[in-house]
């Protein structure tokens, strides 16, 4: 309940001074049109939980939620009218397969396991190298003219360039439509030229006397930053490769990294890159990154993880083709998982036999658009499609937060749905007493102990 409602005081934190009726329920004595608390103040409960802790919340929502759906399937009452109802919820629940039978033979594989990656991009503008540059020199010339108002006599190491000119010296560039490449790297190596001048202004003032401690913490974090950024782009500025380890695309979230999707909307995101599981119905956010890399080698941790947890290996893997390569089949060749996707070889010649691959194939495929449906919900309703927290540690945390309320949000979707589904069935009874006292307590009573508990 307390994760719940941080996460809803983050997201609606402006909305508490207008509304009274949010005060009520958030526990306040009166009406107050002050701020109850400073937005930063957001920052240090983020930084109470780690992504290890939000991930072993989020198991235990799904293992007590799941109890909780099988407790209410498992109250209805035997009857043999398959037309009723309640017959019809209790087979639709319990289609979804998301608890091991205890009668399972011991060793056999068991579920499904369906694995993506997708990008969470970061609050940042499109970077191109001449805009970084002209930031990277406007914010040195602020440093510069904070170290100079230290003592009067450092001012005679600013540099000697007029600053107006060499802002009209981008604007003539960034305003084109389409400028050439030629004038591009003309105006980033004056850019560059400008920046030097001032990075050895900055040293000069240091030796003279000028203390970097003087400055915020931003400011001297976001100068190791620039240094970094002048020597990347020099390098590139004379290299054929258009590519850099550990490129910078932001000067303020330095932990961003260009993650090329290929996609056509956008072939290149700017953000972390999360590996994502759905393991029989409910969605765990495995890995974030802010470097790049390859989601195949997230295969087989993630099996082995499902083992941990089940006792067994999946009996189905549905994944895309890009973790469709040789170590990953040896893989569940051994461990008898069969892995969505073509077959190697030529098809067989039994027409019977290659369509019931084709069928089977076709089947792993819709059942792989759960995951990207969790990407695409987790991105419209849970501020997936743009993180707006600008450190490292606060971002990871609102996106681990994120499939935590997704996990619990969907077993409140199977409570409503079971109720919904045998309430006419419920209303013909003749003794609803009993019955209706046990599905208060399961989807009221029950869902509210159980979040309080994680």
């Amino acid at each position: 309940m307390l994760l719940l409602g941080i996460y809803t005081t983050w997201r609606d934190a402006p909305q508490i001074r207008e509304n009274a009726y949010m005060q009520f329920f958030l526990g306040f004595d009166g009406y107050s049109s002050k701020a109850p608390f400073d937005p930063s103040m957001m920052v240090h409960f983020r930084k109470r939980f780690s992504e290890e802790d939000l991930n072993r919340i989020n198991k235990l929502i799904a293992e007590r939620g799941k109890a909780m759906v099988m407790e209410a399937v498992s109250s209805l009452p035997d009857d043999d009218d398959s037309d009723a109802p309640g017959a019809d919820a209790g087979t639709q629940i319990s289609l979804d397969d998301f608890v091991k039978p205890a009668e399972w033979p011991e060793g056999k594989n068991w579920g499904t396991l369906t694995i993506d990656a997708s990008c969470t991009p970061a609050d940042i503008t499109y970077p191109t190298d001449l805009k970084l540059l002209n930031e990277a020199r406007e914010s040195t010339e602020r440093i510069i003219d904070d170290l100079c108002d230290q003592h009067s006599d450092l001012r005679k190491h600013k540099p000697r360039y007029d600053r107006g000119r060499a802002r009209a010296v981008f604007l003539n560039v960034a305003k084109q439509k389409k400028p050439r490449r030629r004038r591009i790297k003309a105006t980033i190596r004056r850019q560059l030229d400008y920046l030097q001048r001032n990075l050895d202004a900055i040293d000069a003032l240091i030796a003279s006397g000028a203390r970097l401690s003087g400055l915020k913490a931003h400011w001297w974090h976001k100068l190791l930053v620039i240094s970094e950024l002048h020597r990347q782009q020099s390098i590139l500025l004379n290299a054929k490769t258009r590519s850099i380890p550990d490129r910078i695309v932001n000067l303020v979230q330095r932990q961003v990294r260009p993650i090329v999707r290929g996609k056509a909307r956008t072939s290149v995101e700017f953000g972390a890159k999360i590996s994502v599981s759905v393991r029989n119905g409910f969605a765990f956010l495995h890995r974030i990154s802010w470097d790049p890399y390859n989601e195949a080698e997230d295969l087989i941790p993630q099996a082995k993880k499902y083992k941990e947890e089940h006792g067994c290996y999946p009996e189905r893997i549905c994944a895309d083709r890009i973790y469709i390569n040789t170590k990953n089949r040896n893989f569940c060749t051994r461990s008898n998982i069969r892995l969505s996707g073509k077959r190697l070889g030529r098809p067989p010649k039994d027409p019977e036999i290659n369509a019931a691959h084709k069928q089977q194939l076709s089947a792993d495929q819709r059942r792989r658009n759960e995951v990207e449906g969790c990407f695409g919900s987790g991105k419209r309703k849970y501020s997936l499609q743009l993180i707006m927290a600008r450190l490292a540690k606060g971002a990871e945390t609102s996106i681990s937060m994120a499939f935590l309320v997704m996990c619990a949000e969907k077993i409140l979707r199977l409570l409503r749905l079971f109720f919904v589904t045998i309430y006419p069935w419920f209303r013909t009874l003749q003794w609803p007493g009993l019955l209706w006292v046990a599905l208060r307590n399961i989807c009221l009573h029950e869902t509210a102990e159980s979040l309080v508990t994680a």
